[in-house]
């Protein structure tokens, strides 16, 4: 049965986020309706892991602001495209995740490599020497494809926080495949997000949405197919 007060705080999280200016006004709906997609299909807890990766974002974003304005690299309030890109692959896994246990290791690939591409975006643009991953050639900081030590590093962490989320909420109630599924998805979903911005998005034939959409459509597929072969 579901626990109505739970959409209740949907919406006052979608307030929140649109009056801290984190998201647009339409942007705060969308989530909202991905949420409620969410909660009547898979159930709270798996909403609750979007949520993480949703204050996970909102911090990462924030931190050192200052110094990403010097840079040209502060995105600031998000919209819509933003939301749909990076949740409705995880929102599309969720409504068949209550049926079919491997769309379960679909909804953490795609939860992960969101998480792991932002906290790689946001923290590791803080990295002076970044390198383009196609070529290994130094880059500005920001570079679509850039990666480096650091943002790999916060990339990897992101995704284990969500796979020990994962399975402290119940999304997977065994523990390795929840921190491996997630790891493993989240960090090559991440890695063929750079690729994908080195190849494409610098050229202007895709947007950063489309690669963000593309590369946690990456991780759902590691993840699922982790699950139907390896657990």
């Amino acid at each position: 049965m579901i626990n109505w007060a739970y959409v209740i705080l949907l919406f006052i999280l979608g307030f929140i986020t649109y009056r801290r200016k984190s998201l647009d006004l339409f942007g705060s709906a969308v989530m909202i309706i991905m949420g409620i997609i969410i909660i009547f299909s898979a159930g709270v807890h798996w909403l609750l892991l979007i949520v993480l990766f949703l204050v996970l974002s909102l911090l990462a974003t924030k931190y050192s602001k200052k110094y990403k304005m010097s840079l040209g690299q502060f995105e600031g309030r998000r919209t819509s495209k933003n939301v749909i890109s990076n949740g409705v692959v995880a929102c599309f896994m969720a409504a068949f995740g209550g049926y079919y246990l491997t769309f379960a290791g679909g909804f953490i690939g795609a939860i992960a490599t969101a998480t792991a591409d932002t906290l790689a975006s946001e923290i590791g643009v803080l990295d002076h020497h970044p390198r383009l991953i196609t070529n290994f050639q130094k880059v500005d900081p920001g570079t679509n494809g850039a990666i480096s030590p650091l943002g790999t590093g916060i990339a990897v962490l992101g995704a284990a926080i969500i796979g020990l989320a994962a399975f402290f909420l119940g999304v997977l109630s065994d523990f390795l495949p929840a921190i491996v599924v997630s790891v493993v998805s989240g960090t090559a979903g991440c890695f063929a997000d750079s690729i994908l911005g080195a190849l494409f998005e610098n050229q202007g034939w895709l947007t950063n949405e489309h690669v963000n959409l593309m590369a946690t459509i990456v991780g759902a597929l590691i993840g699922i197919l982790l699950m139907t072969f390896v657990f």
